[in-house]
């Protein structure tokens, strides 16, 4: 491979698979290894008990000790180089699903609609969550808090200037430092099955406070008594009764707060390895040096958070030892371990618990950057849009739609400069009427969420934006496709009426109802459109609608995409220009396939 395939996209991810398949190799290799010597130890450390066996017990034991010895620093090594192996796996399929990605593949990838709001003003019609959609594209979460924050930064972004400035900067950043991005995701993935405990942690019911004088002393009386009690009886001292007596003790101070103790249990149970992995994930970024300024702010806000999350890890791993019922009996008669583990945790919450929502929002929301920077570094050739505080504008060269063939993809133009103002695209069937309209759209929702944009070019200022492109009718509501499309439209008007700033994206409206009642319904929704100050693009079959360019030569433009037929053949451009489409394609098509004569 060439420095020049190194320096695109697919050409790193593939130098990169390379390299981790290289790693994974040696790494079988020496756990193979490892296995193989754990075997050979073992059988020597019984051969040489066997040997020994009739010298002397020193030989015995010194035999067994030094094989157990190293037979459990095999184990251990061989512990540390799983995990790695898991590891290297997981940057190996992130790189070679960065190489199908390149290619538009998103097959299996999560679709994100699950937080997706219904009647979402844009999501469904633009396919930013769902299947084939934006939302795949740019998925490259390590958490599923930072999964649902990149769902919000995609539907619901902060339209202020400065906030969009603050993410393209922080993405801008975050794009070159491949490397880091792809640790910081797979140290998040390793974690096979998350367990999703913010709001369990965050909203935690006040139970019971067992940091109390009583059971502070107790946790020092009751183990002293305990071991005094042995020690007396293994002298035999005290008869075992003294024992039972003893027994008593740990048995009056649980029981009776048993329940209490289940309650606290639940909460923090089995949650020691999703604690130490927010803790690898905050250290992450707490070691990173960062420059932009939500990366710095979201750093510091983090400050001291892996320590903490690691200390909780290890209060509820100490919980856990109850599991085992031997064990957590043991613990419970000598060391009263429940009530010690639930005030380690009552003082961890104490001294933790308001930062824990300022914790988990500036690591999903550092995660969800990381995303937005993978889809940048995908796509070297899209730009960051120029914000602009004037009157409303909308200007880009060369749109390209992200799930279009690159080699195949042709880019168009978009211009407003203020509001009240219209497009009306006409068009022949799939001469690219629809796929412009979504173009632009998308390309707006990624300039908003603060990601480059598929353009040559792209200046705007940020706006609402409302679509209408794909609406169907309900069987469960009992509505027609008609009326579906009314109360969408409807939405846009009481948006517009409250004095909303809306950019309109409207594909074919009213094809619900008759041509006449659907020319005259269109004109006069656009009339209302531009009375109450919006600017839009419309696509539609329907010449007449054009005619409004006449009517408002100041706020309607005729854009058309055009189709020609040469020796019985259909030939698309995909360029968009100037005036009223007059080629049409429906006929022929229908000839072509045998539906008429």
């Amino acid at each position: 491979m060439t420095s020049d395939d190194k320096a695109t996209a697919p050409g790193f991810f593939r130098e990169r698979k390379r390299i981790l398949d290289k790693e994974l190799k040696q790494l079988k290799q020496k756990m193979n290894r490892i296995s193989h010597w754990r075997i050979t130890v073992f059988l020597i450390t019984v051969l040489g008990i066997y040997l020994t066996s009739t010298t002397n017990l020193f030989l015995v034991s010194a035999v067994t000790v030094s094989g157990g010895i190293i037979f459990i620093i095999l184990i251990i090594l061989h512990l540390r180089l799983e995990k790695k192996r898991v590891f290297t796996e997981t940057l190996l399929n992130i790189n070679e699903r960065e190489i199908r990605l390149y290619q538009r593949d998103v097959t299996g990838r999560d679709r994100g609609d699950s937080y997706t709001p219904d009647h979402h003003p844009y999501a469904g019609d633009l396919d930013i969550t769902g299947d084939r959609s934006l939302f795949q594209l740019c998925d490259r979460t390590a958490t599923a808090q930072g999964k649902e924050n990149l769902v919000k930064l995609l539907l619901f972004p902060d339209t202020q200037i400065s906030a969009i400035r603050a993410r393209q900067e922080a993405v801008s950043e975050l794009k070159e430092q491949v490397i880091w991005r792809q640790d910081f995701e797979a140290t998040g993935r390793v974690l096979n099955k998350e367990q999703d405990i913010r709001m369990e942690m965050e909203k935690r019911e006040k139970i019971f406070s067992f940091d109390k004088p009583f059971y502070r002393i107790m946790l020092l009386v009751n183990p002293f008594i305990g071991f005094a009690v042995i020690a007396l009886l293994a002298f035999g001292m005290v008869p075992f009764g003294t024992f039972l007596l003893f027994l008593l003790l740990p048995f009056f101070i649980i029981t009776p707060r048993l329940k209490k103790l289940n309650k606290i249990h639940s909460q923090l149970s089995r949650k020691n390895d999703f604690l130490l992995n927010r803790s690898l994930l905050i250290t992450k970024i707490e070691e990173a040096a960062f420059s932009s300024s939500l990366l710095v702010s979201a750093k510091k806000e983090l400050a001291g958070a892996s320590v903490a999350f690691r200390q909780l890890g290890r209060i509820a791993k100490a919980f856990d030892y109850r599991l085992n019922m031997l064990v957590g009996i043991l613990l419970n008669i000598f060391f009263l371990w429940d009530i010690r583990q639930a005030i380690r945790a009552e003082r961890w919450e104490k001294s933790y618990s308001e930062k824990l929502p300022l914790w988990f929002n500036a690591l999903a929301f550092t995660d969800a950057l990381c995303s937005l920077a993978g889809f940048a570094f995908q796509n070297r050739d899209a730009v960051f849009p120029r914000l602009t505080e004037q009157e409303f504008t909308l200007r880009g060269k060369n749109l390209k739609h992200p799930f279009i063939d690159r080699e195949k993809c042709v880019g168009n133009p978009v211009e407003f400069t203020g509001w009240k103002q219209f497009y009306i695209v006409t068009g022949a069937n799939m001469a690219g009427k629809s796929t412009y309209l979504r173009t632009v759209g998308i390309n707006m929702v990624l300039a908003l969420a603060g990601a480059p944009v598929l353009a040559e070019k792209f200046v705007f200022s940020p706006v609402g934006l409302f679509t209408a492109i794909k609406t169907s009718d309900s069987l469960q509501d009992g509505e027609s496709y008609f009326f579906a499309e009314l109360k969408r439209l409807e939405m846009i008007i009481k948006k517009l009426e409250k004095g909303e700033k809306v950019f309109i994206i409207l594909d074919e409206i009213l094809r619900g109802t008759n041509s006449e009642d659907k020319q005259k319904g269109s004109k006069a929704l656009l009339k209302k459109f531009i009375r109450l100050g919006a600017s839009g693009m419309v696509a539609t079959h329907d010449l007449a609608l054009a005619e409004l360019a006449e009517i408002f030569p100041d706020n309607v433009v005729n854009k058309r995409f055009e189709v020609e037929i040469k020796n019985n053949k259909l030939y698309f451009d995909y360029l968009l220009k100037d005036g009223i489409s007059q080629n049409l394609n429906a006929t022929f098509l229908m000839k072509r396939m045998g539906i008429t004569d």
